[in-house]
This record gives C-alpha cells, structure tokens and sequence, in this order.
C-alpha cells in the first residue's frame, strides 16, 4: 500500500553548481513547504543572470532577487500565483526584463514558451525547455547545462519534499505520468525544484513518483471496486493517513485519478478554488 509521502523523494543534493543560487520566499504554508523557490543563474563572468520564478508579490523578497542583477531574462514553469505573482514587479525593478512563460498571460515583454525543445542562449548558459505538463496545463521544466555541468528546474512537477497535486481540470493525470517519464531520462541530474530542498537525482525521484502515482491508481481502482462513489468517499477510503485539513487537495488529486481511470463520478466540474492560490 502507498501511504502519505511527506519526505524527499531522493538523495539531498550535496552541492549544487557555483552558478546556481536559492532565494526562498517568505510564504511558507501547507502547499508551499518551506516557501516558494525562486532560483537564479549566473554562469562565471556572465554579465547578466537569469532568474526562474519570480514567486509572490513580497516586496522584500523582490529586492533581493534585483539585487543579483543585472538579470537578462525571467522563466515562468507554470502559473500558479506563488510563482508568478511577482513577476509583474520584478520586471519593472529589472528595468523591464522580460518575463517568459507557456501562458501567455504570465508572458511580459516577449512571446510565450512554445513547448519542448525551445532553447535559450545568450547568458553563458544552455537552457532548454521541457514541456512537462500535468501539475498544470502549462507545466514547463527547464535544462540548464554550463560545461559539464547541468540541472533541471523542477517547478511543482517535481519538489524537494513529497509529491505534488495534480488537481482536474487543469492537471491531468496522464499527462502527468507522462511527464515523469520524461524526466526519469536525467540520471544524476540535480533536481532544482519549486519548493524544499534541491535532489541530487531528478531520475530518481521521477520514478519514485511514478511508482507512488502507480500505487495510488491501485488504491483508487479497490476503492471504487468496493463500492466507493464520489471523490470524496476515495479520499476517505485512500488518504486516511493524510491530515484532514489537506483532505481538500486530496480531492482534487482523486478527480483527476478518477478521470484517468475513466470513473464517472456524476458531479458536476468544480472550480480549483483554493489550488490557483498556490
């Protein structure tokens, strides 16, 4: 059986590149772990850094990443406010960098990321994006190499304690797990992700997490074999070992199994309230 997963779901990274630098913001909270991860890269000698998720629109937290400046460009890896909300400001601290993104509406000043592939240069850094779509519509990793050396920024696809919510409609579980595959393809690669602490193995934790999924279809599929009926009766049967004052994100995580093994609830379709202030 697959119980409640709250540690990391690999090694601790030792060390990560000189180049690489964490300024957590100051929102910690059950969804965000110890707070939002805004990373910032800066390869040697490069004139400008890139910064990658800006975070929520704390003043303070704001500065201290314009402080690293000057920076060339802003990376997005999805959405939700705690990683986008300050975007808006930074840019403007920046002088007016641009900020780019999958949603067009979190895109400042460029044109929005196309996808898998999309390759940025020009900071003394290859970056390259991962379409990873699941935890949202317009998941995105990122591949960072200088030298020898690379990672992958995460976002919320992968974090750096416990698995993350793959809330329906906007996630979706399949997409999800497909997602993970894709990054289950970067054995000894430090995971950099959107909240806790940095993997040194971002193969490692994909396939953790995709055994953990695995095993929570199985779980979900005995429960409505016996009989249970809405996502809330799965969420009982399921995650009785989670807290119930998280009990609500499990629900969302039930939906979005439930619309992957094809279960029809008869409910109506929700909005994520609670999730799009993540």
């Amino acid at each position: 059986m697959s119980g409640h997963v709250t540690a990391p779901a690999a090694a601790l990274a030792d060390e990560l590149p000189g180049w690489v630098t964490l300024l957590r913001a100051p929102n910690p909270g059950p969804m965000t772990l110890d707070g939002t991860n805004t990373w910032v890269l800066r390869a040697p000698g490069a004139e400008y850094g890139v910064v990658v998720d800006p975070g929520p629109a704390d003043e303070g937290h704001l500065t201290r990443i314009a402080e690293h400046g000057p920076i060339g460009l802003i990376l997005i890896t999805h959405g939700h406010p705690d990683h986008t909300e300050g975007s808006a400001r930074l840019s403007e601290l920046l002088g007016g960098v641009h900020v780019l993104a999958v949603d067009p509406a979190h895109t400042i000043g460029g044109e929005p990321l196309t996808g898998s592939g999309e390759h940025f240069g020009g900071f003394g850094l290859e970056i390259r994006a991962l379409d990873t779509p699941g935890h949202t519509a317009d998941s995105v990793c990122f591949l960072v190499e200088r030298g020898d050396e690379r990672v992958v920024l995460t976002g919320d696809t992968i974090l750096g304690r416990g698995t993350t919510v793959v809330a329906h409609p906007d996630g979706h579980l399949g997409d999800y797990l497909t997602s993970l595959d894709l990054l289950s393809a970067y054995p000894g690669t430090p995971a950099l992700p959107g909240h806790g602490p940095a993997l040194a193995d971002c193969a490692a934790a994909a396939e953790f997490y995709l055994a953990h999924r695995r095993a929570r279809l199985d779980q979900v599929r005995a429960a409505v074999t016996a009989g249970a009926r809405t996502p809330a009766d799965v969420v009982a049967a399921v995650y009785a070992d989670v807290d119930r004052s998280l009990w609500w994100a499990a629900e969302w995580s039930v939906r979005a199994q439930l619309e992957y093994l094809g279960v029809d609830t008869g409910e109506s379709e929700p909005g994520v309230s609670g999730l799009e202030h993540m």
